[in-house]
């Protein structure tokens, strides 16, 4: 069914323009040859949809999440290149689209599916600019590097989010609105795609990030709240919802919770997810990814309250928990990761348990300090006693692992059900906000309680933002939300100053001494060690070099590169970087 095919190669497209809007030079193209050719046509729009990314083990590692400090002094400057989006180069490429396809030769239908696609197209690669650095100029039209002026001011971001909803209300009317599953077009962009993404627009236009001095009561929430709503009912009434167990979300292809996916095929594409998650005894290398303590402990109990909570029926004391943590969990926390001594059959291994101890754990798997061991870990910078199982492909053997082709899940109705959570929220429909979080939980698993709020005691407009913050952190756990769900929230003092931690895990008699390391090597592999055969104690980590993240103010809002400004002294340097341009609304 994978029939949209990403080819490559079929225009040269030849970089090398030292302008400032990095515009490449594609003088070999011959619009009359490609707009007049419905499958070369195609051909050019599939060359563009490389832009959607796909699978990123490590997307989280920006927060709390995942194991690694991204966040060491001076990550970001104006002159390196971390952290700016500045891609004007496939602007040029989708604005020469928007023009060209009208002069060619091709039904209008196909014109106007191509047009809807490129309008969408530059909307999204706008969006993606104007979060990292507030307004940019907004070019529509392809620019010629030796005729037009490529010295152009930046536009103001509310400039830039009007033109953005202009693009997608365009793309919207004309494209179909729903690309069924069975359709040979799925894999392309539709017009419910459109919808939510411009519902997910407007949001980040009502954010604090943008209204620091009128973050929640800014006149852009209405709006905000009205097609979100929209976005939210019109989906629910084609059908879209969420799929009924949690780990499905992308093992089960263009399921019903699926609003736009990437396809990948093998052999033609495929992704590295399996390939960063696995332990290294399991893969084609050591992991990239690893969950941390802290994030550990964000999982909510299967009442829905956290583990210290006196009101939960499985309420512990840290150290209690320290030694209990994969008991009576929220059920997306065992479907998510894995942890020393739990059944994780990869490799079509019946009955395989993961183990992380020291001396017992494979070599490219271990974890810890432990001096009875009598050997040292190599993974203390890089791992923390725990990997990722979400959208793991366990049948796929070791030598497999590279070949993982799931599509990627860009967008799930779950983000649109939140993102209309807190729109309703932040307008005075709490109750709606609240209803929505219920059924997130209830898919989850989590027991209703007698009150059938699936744990959930939030009352206040403030109570309830917190919630579906904290909702958005495990539902989203590893898809790479979190950093930027708690930067458009301005909270990014949540994560400055913050160490990572790791836990170890040590075998143990049942009379709580410490198991000889023979003993436990031998019990481990017949998997006849399981959890409670362990003590557990936390170790931070990286075990060297910069150990605390550090987010200064300034980061809400990205430096344009001194190298751009430097080539067009019309481009203003952001406030806060040594500028003059305000990248907020308020």
């Amino acid at each position: 069914m994978k029939k949209l095919i990403y080819i490559f190669g079929l225009f040269i497209f030849l970089a090398g323009c030292s302008d400032a809007l990095d515009i490449e030079n594609i003088d070999s193209y011959n619009p009359d040859a490609v707009w007049n050719d419905e499958n070369l046509a195609n051909a050019y729009m599939a060359n563009l949809y490389p832009m959607f990314g796909n699978w990123d083990s490590g997307a989280d590692r920006l927060s709390q999440q995942l194991a690694g400090i991204e966040w060491y002094p001076d990550r970001v400057t104006i002159s390196n290149e971390n952290f700016k989006s500045w891609d004007y180069s496939r602007i040029r490429l989708i604005n020469q689209a928007i023009i060209d396809v009208k002069s060619g030769m091709l039904p209008q239908k196909v014109k106007d599916h191509i047009t809807g696609q490129a309008l969408f197209m530059r909307a999204y690669a706008y969006f993606n600019m104007v979060k990292y650095h507030g307004g940019v100029p907004y070019i529509t039209v392809p620019q010629d590097r030796y005729e037009d002026d490529l010295n152009v001011p930046r536009n103001s971001t509310e400039e830039c989010f009007d033109f953005m909803k202009e693009d997608l209300d365009m793309a919207i009317s004309l494209l179909p609105q729903h690309i069924t599953p069975a359709s040979g077009d799925y894999g392309k962009i539709d017009g419910n795609f459109a919808l939510a993404f411009k519902a997910k627009v407007l949001l980040y236009k009502a954010s604090p990030q943008f209204n620091p001095s009128q973050p929640w009561n800014n006149p852009y929430w209405q709006e905000a709240n009205a097609v979100n709503k929209e976005a939210y009912e019109s989906l629910l009434g084609q059908g879209y919802g969420l799929v009924e167990d949690y780990s499905n979300i992308a093992l089960e292809e263009r399921n019903k919770e699926v609003v736009f996916s990437v396809i990948n095929t093998y052999p033609n594409k495929t992704a590295a997810w399996d390939h960063g998650v696995r332990p290294g005894s399991e893969s084609r290398g050591a992991a990239s990814a690893c969950p941390t303590w802290q994030f550990v402990k964000e999982f909510p109990m299967k009442d829905g309250r956290r583990y210290n909570d006196p009101l939960s029926a499985y309420t512990m004391s840290d150290e209690e928990f320290l030694q209990n943590y994969w008991k009576n969990r929220d059920p997306r926390f065992d479907k998510s990761v894995v942890w020393n001594g739990k059944l994780y059959e990869v490799s079509g291994k019946t009955g395989k348990r993961q183990y992380t101890a020291l001396g017992i754990a494979h070599e490219l798997d271990d974890f810890g300090i432990n001096p009875n061991a009598n050997i040292n870990s190599s993974n203390l910078n890089r791992y923390t006693g725990f990997f990722i199982l979400k959208n793991s492909l366990l049948h796929l053997t070791q030598a497999e692992v590279q070949q993982y082709d799931l599509d990627f899940v860009l967008m799930r109705f779950a983000e649109i059900m939140l993102n209309y959570a807190e729109t309703a929220n932040e307008t005075g429909d709490s109750e709606t906000a609240l209803a929505i979080l219920k059924q997130i939980r209830e898919r989850a698993g989590i027991e209703p309680g007698v009150d059938g709020n699936y744990g959930i005691t939030a009352g206040s407009r403030e109570e309830v933002r917190e919630a579906i913050l904290a909702e958005r952190n495990i539902e989203f756990c590893f898809e790479g939300h979190r950093f930027w769900d708690l930067r458009r929230l301005r909270l990014l003092n949540r994560l400055d100053g913050t160490i990572k931690e790791g836990v170890e895990a040590i075998a143990i008699e049942p009379d709580q001494s410490e198991m000889e390391i023979g003993k436990a090597r031998e019990l481990a592999d017949n998997y006849e060690l399981v959890e409670k055969d362990f003590k557990y104690s936390t170790l931070q980590v990286p075990r060297s070099g910069v150990r605390q993240s550090t987010l200064p103010e300034n980061y809400y809002f990205f430096p344009v590169q001194k190298d751009v400004l430097d080539r067009s002294p019309a481009l203003e340097q952001n406030v806060g970087w040594g500028g003059s341009f305000d990248p907020t609304l308020h």
